[in-house]
């Protein structure tokens, strides 16, 4: 049944408002009417099917998501039906839009969709690779055991998240408030120390002169090149939303420099972590590949994992797939190859997904730790070069005065 939002009077006249299931507005209000409230207004919150990051739209945070993934798990694996199952960890929500979202699955469910289906109709609330997993778990008959997988994937993804969060708001604070100080003084200060030496008839140094050039062109066009970044970095957001230019960008990113190997390891771990736990979870291969494709965020990768898994469809091995695609690093190729040899995929893959996770946790802590000094280094020398302009002329004209 569709969960309806109603507002309604209670027989002391104070207002009230919550959620109830009722298969129609009527039977809503009826139901109200027979709890002694006076409805003043009931309203459907079921979402449109296909709804995605719009208006309506609702995501659990990372804890909730947590904790609804987790009695989910316990409640399939005990044999709870999984409309049931929704409406239990229901009652426990506080949150009218947390408390909404969970009822409207439920009601998709009530309607005879499956618990994937449901996902489906709210792609802005889970992910791809919370609804991927999903599907390939109700296909193998395993949704207790990726349940309990996802919780603690989604667990570990949030801790490393708040990790990341933490580590870096101090150096994006250092920045932006060194490069305020460093537009405020260009903008404001060195013009009028130019009228004073302008005045004075000074010959200023060359680095003094070099600042008053850039002082001047940013109090010119200092608005207007930073309303030319912005809108030209809307277009190319709005560009790489292009299904071909993304495919190029992202096949351009895993093959950049500095940045290639980063993005390749972030993808392998999330396609590698992915696989595992779904191949132990007893999925079949050619479904969790399927599942693992729709979760690697590279949209280049991606469609190598979709070719990876027409390959193993049609019989290849899955190490010689790897291997073809060209597009996983070789440790991980070599795991698979090890698993499939000894018949342990499963394990292989997952102490695949723990190396190559354990290597990206090292990469991003490195590249944090230079952040810091490298911020402090670049806006620690400008400071020094502003300065230095500023106090050389300064010297000159004191020096001529004794």
């Amino acid at each position: 049944m569709p969960a309806f939002q109603y507002q309604a009077v209670d027989p002391s006249g104070k207002k009230t408002k919550g959620l109830l299931e009722a298969a129609s507005a009527a039977a809503a209000r009826a139901e109200l009417r027979a709890r002694d409230l006076l409805p003043l207004s009931v309203e459907a919150t079921r979402q449109r099917a296909g709804a995605s990051r719009g208006v309506g739209s609702h995501r659990l945070s990372f804890k909730k998501q947590v904790l609804v993934t987790r009695q989910l798990a316990t409640l399939v694996g005990a044999q709870v039906r999984i409309e049931d199952a929704l409406k239990i960890v229901t009652e426990q929500m506080s949150g009218t839009r947390d408390v909404s979202l969970l009822l409207n699955l439920r009601s998709a469910i009530v309607d005879g969709r499956s618990f994937a289906e449901a996902l489906e109709d709210v792609p802005g609330s889970f992910d791809e690779y919370y609804r991927a997993s999903v599907r390939a778990a109700e296909s193998a008959g395993k949704l207790p055991e990726v349940l309990e997988h996802l919780a603690l994937h989604i667990e570990d993804r949030a801790r490393n998240r708040q990790s990341l969060q933490l580590a870096l708001i101090y150096p994006a604070l250092l920045a932006l408030v060194s490069v305020g100080v460093i537009v405020a003084l260009l903008t404001f200060v060195v013009p009028d120390i130019v009228r004073v030496f302008t005045a004075r008839g000074a010959d200023l140094p060359g680095l003094t002169r070099g600042l008053i050039a850039v002082s001047d062109w940013m109090t010119r066009w200092g608005l207007m090149v930073g309303g030319a970044l912005a809108l030209g970095l809307l277009a190319g957001l709005a560009l790489l939303r292009q299904p071909a230019l993304r495919l190029q960008w992202d096949g351009w990113l895993i093959r950049a420099p500095l940045i290639g190997p980063l993005v390749l390891r972030m993808n392998a771990a999330q396609f590698s972590g992915t696989l595992a736990t779904l191949v132990q979870s007893g999925v079949p291969l050619a479904e969790a590949l399927r599942a693992a494709s729709g979760t690697v965020p590279n949209r280049f990768m991606r469609k190598r994992v979709g070719e990876i898994t027409q390959a193993v469809q049609d019989g290849a091995a899955l190490s010689r797939a790897v291997t073809a695609a060209k597009v996983f690093p070789p440790m991980l190729i070599a795991m698979i190859a090890s698993g499939e040899a000894s018949g342990k995929l499963g394990e292989s893959l997952n102490k695949a997904a723990i190396d190559q996770a354990a290597g990206l946790k090292a990469t991003v802590s490195t590249i944090v730790a230079l952040v810091e000094p490298a911020v402090l280094l670049v806006m620690g020398g400008v400071v020094m070069l502003l300065v230095m302009a500023i106090l050389m002329p300064i010297v000159g004209l004191n020096g001529l005065a004794g």
